[in-house]
């Protein structure tokens, strides 16, 4: 693995970690899928279960970090320069049904700004990694946004909207991968209303250091964030797509 530091290690060790109890988890979920008893029940288990492990890893590490994750919520500590930001399944209704198309997500907050992020698809063993200033990286490798600036070759990921847009595009159910995408030239652009800072926080970071575009979010702000995020060539003429949404 390229040079990444001490926090990032953490991180990464963390989802690894998280990462045993979700494929396992996912493995009987189809054997759940045909009994009576509903899987939403244990899919809850599933996202705490890693959440768990998760924190209990990154506190081992880190005592005093502050943390913000989805089913804990906020949790203030010493350390309140230094926040680890975590969703232990981004795409939850996927992962319900099956569908293997849900990550990991842990970011590091410092101060007003998400300074490295991790988003980890433990089905198909992808992970996808940014520090500040030192580029984003999948599987080791180097990532940037995609080149191409006609639209009409572009594919985008977007969220609900109201009217049809005139673009090609995929809604996965999965904004952290989206991102992820993104970043590594696989979509050219993203954009929905609606998120949890967890959502999104660690995909900031990995969409800017691949050299992409993302509008201002306000990190004081968990909920109701939108995220328009695109490769540069093509982010004026996407706006203008979907302006109206």
């Amino acid at each position: 693995m390229n040079s990444v530091s001490a926090n990032l290690n953490i991180m990464i060790k963390a989802s690894e970690k998280a990462s045993k109890v979700l494929i396992r988890d996912f493995g009987e979920l189809e054997k759940l899928q045909v009994s009576k008893k509903g899987p939403t029940d244990f899919v809850t288990n599933a996202d705490i279960k890693a959440e768990k492990i998760i924190i209990e890893e990154l506190k081992k590490a880190r005592p005093n970090y502050s943390i913000i994750s989805e089913e804990n919520g906020i949790e203030k500590n010493k350390d309140k320069s230094n926040t680890w930001i975590i969703d232990p399944i981004d795409g939850t209704i996927n992962f319900l049904h099956g569908i293997p198309h849900f990550a990991i997500s842990i970011a590091l907050q410092f101060n007003n700004e998400i300074v490295s992020g991790l988003i980890f698809d433990p089905i198909k063993n992808e992970l996808f990694y940014a520090e500040k200033n030192n580029g984003a990286f999948f599987n080791n490798q180097r990532i940037r946004v995609s080149k191409k600036n006609n639209i009409n070759e572009c594919l985008f990921a977007i969220g609900k909207i109201k009217n049809e847009p005139d673009l090609i595009y995929r809604r996965s159910g999965c904004a952290a991968l989206d991102m992820a995408y993104v970043a590594s030239g696989r979509y050219d652009g993203y954009f929905q209303n609606n998120l949890n800072l967890w959502d999104i926080a660690a995909g900031i970071i990995i969409i800017k250091e691949a050299g992409g575009i993302i509008n201002d979010i306000d990190l004081s702000n968990i909920g109701n964030i939108k995220v328009l995020a695109s490769s540069t060539e093509i982010n004026t003429k996407f706006i203008e797509k979907i302006d109206n949404f």
